[in-house]
């Protein structure tokens, strides 16, 4: 599977909050927060599901796999989604994985270090929920 996603009965607000903390603690920060409903209903268009996207980065990581593939640059920063699931009504913390993204650029040389950054979002995710 590409992605990493957990249920939270947490509320969007409360479950942004604790990954933003989460993610300190793995030296990440939040670098921008998309919220997608906000946005689209500004363009007038009728989206009603409570969704943000947030990009989050480690500044010594990245310079690390930068100095090694610039390709990776692609996929920074790493994308954390907080949406309102549409079907349960319940909120749903995800990531697309690292280690799918990283198979893109052919160098198996940063697949450990991708296999790493995975690991540690996905701690930060499971202490959200």
């Amino acid at each position: 599977m590409f992605h990493y996603t957990v249920e939270t009965e947490k509320s969007m607000e409360e479950a942004i909050h604790a990954l933003e903390e989460n993610l300190k603690e793995e030296k990440f920060g939040v670098l921008w927060q998309f919220d997608v409903k906000e946005t689209l209903n500004n363009k007038g268009f009728d989206f009603e599901q409570a969704y943000q996207v947030l990009e989050v980065c480690n500044p010594k990581e990245a310079n690390n796999i930068l100095s090694q593939n610039q390709l990776i640059g692609y996929f920074l920063p790493c994308k954390m989604v907080v949406y309102q699931d549409i079907e349960t009504n319940k909120v749903k913390i995800g990531m697309p994985k690292p280690t799918a993204l990283i198979e893109m650029v052919n160098d198996a040389l940063l697949q450990e270090f991708a296999a790493d950054i995975e690991e540690r979002l996905i701690v930060c995710i499971d202490k959200t929920k």
